[in-house]
Order: structure tokens, then sequence, then C-alpha cells
């Protein structure tokens, strides 16, 4: 019965292109049940921790969100890419947690935690964190994880017949996938292709949003200098800091003719 299973959610497997990077990527889940997953696993996450009450630190987590969300909904558009973010429905929440961390579900679900806001200072360095998470949405990285999840941990399972027998554990493992599996847990740190892929396109994104990308790397340097024991949670399951400020001012030119051509 198993290999029933396994077979049509092979077959579901298609080759898809990340826009601007280009690189070829297998996804195994329509974007439809992604994002249905991403609202289901969005609210077991509200549910289960506190909205902020810090006014201030809300109000900024969504004025940068909806401006680098506004600023990636263009560009796709007029470059014929609108179908990489159809049926996003994009929410901005910030978490009571002192965890240094922020992610962003496939499906436009983003929320950033106390702890990182003094990290990021202002406008720009949220902007920073904001266009890396949403990158991640965007290039269906939270697709190829949930696909491989799926693979190993149910045995090939396609994700409508998991939600519907295993719902509890396939949110759980959404959530893993997704980068929220420090919560109950686990963690699932993201490839380096992934990384430096969300890298990139995050420093173009908050470049076309109109945040100078240069400080990109003064933030990830103010990271660096929070290192040491524990290791912070957003670098525990990232890159060593001074190897992604060395690609990022590898990619700043391109950045930087985002910024001045908007």
């Amino acid at each position: 019965m198993r290999l029933l299973i396994i077979i049509p959610f092979l077959y579901l497997v298609s080759c898809a292109s990340v826009p601007m990077t280009g690189r070829k990527q297998f996804v195994a889940i329509p974007t439809s049940q992604m994002i249905a997953l991403s609202g289901e696993s969005y609210s077991k996450v509200l549910e289960e921790n506190k909205i902020s009450s810090n006014v201030y630190y809300r109000e900024r987590v969504n004025a940068v969100g909806e401006n680098v969300t506004r600023a990636v909904e263009t560009y796709l558009k007029q470059n014929g890419l609108e179908t990489y973010i159809e049926g996003y429905q994009w929410q901005y929440n910030v978490l009571v947690s002192e965890e240094l961390n922020a992610w962003c579900m496939p499906g436009g679900q983003i929320a950033f935690y106390e702890g990182i806001m003094p990290v990021c200072i202002n406008d720009a360095g949220i902007a920073v964190v904001m266009g890396h998470e949403i990158a991640h949405a965007v290039a269906q990285h939270g697709n190829e994880r949930m696909s491989q999840q799926l693979l190993i941990q149910l045995g090939g399972i396609a994700l409508s017949e998991a939600m519907k027998t295993q719902k509890e554990q396939t949110i759980d493992l959404a959530l893993i996938a997704f980068g929220v599996g420090s919560k109950i847990g686990v963690e699932l740190p993201f490839s380096r292709t992934h990384e430096n892929e969300a890298d990139e396109l995050g420093l173009y994104f908050m470049a076309m949003a109109g945040y100078d990308p240069s400080i990109a790397p003064v933030f990830w340097e103010r990271m660096e200098a929070l290192g040491g024991t524990p290791v912070p949670e957003f670098l525990s399951t990232h890159p060593n800091p001074a190897n992604r400020i060395e690609h990022l001012k590898q990619i700043m030119p391109k950045a930087l003719e985002y910024y001045h051509n908007r």
C-alpha cells in the first residue's frame, strides 16, 4: 500500500527555476497545498506563542514588511514571474521570545522574535532580515525541504494524504522545514545553497524596496559580535557570519544597481 502512495508522490515532482538566480530545483508539492499548509502551521504558532506587546516593534516590522513585499510583487509582475507568489497572503507578527530569529513560511506568513529586534536597530536592519526570509519563501525553499521530509520521515506519502492521516505530525514537519523547528525542539538548518540564495535574493529585495543594501554586512557584523556560547539561534542554523559578509560584498554591486535604479 505504501508503494502505491510513493509512486504518485514521485510523479508530482516537477522541475522549476528559482527567480533571479536561475537555479534548477525539484519541488514535489503543489503551491496551493503549500499555502494551505502554511496557513495551518502559522495558526498553530500563533496559538502556542504570545504576540509582542511592543507597539514599536510591531509597527516597524509591519511597515518594512509591506515595503519589501510590495517591491517584490512589483518586480515579479514586471518580469512575468508573479506566479511564484500567487496566492500568498502576507502577514507580519512579532513574537515574545529572546531568540535571535525570524522566518517566513511559503505562503507569506512572517514572524520576527523580539530578541532579534535590538540587533536590527532600525528599519534598514529589519529589511536585511525581512528580505532574507521572504527570499526563502519566493525561492520555494520550504517546498524543497518539506518534500524531502515527507520522503524521509513519512516514506514518501503525498502531502494531501499526510494531512488526512497524520495531520499533527505533518504540521510539525512543516514547522521544521520552514525554519521554526526550534520551537518543537528540533532544528533543520537550511542548506548552504539555500542560505546563499536567500542572501542574494534578500539583498536585491531590500534594495528594490529602497533600503541601502550596504547595511547588510554591518548587520551581520553585529550578529557575529553576539557569537560565542551559547550560539544565537539565528546563527546556529545559518552559515558563519564572516563567510556571509564576504558573499554579500561580492554581490553588492548588483544590489546597489537595484537600489539606485528603483
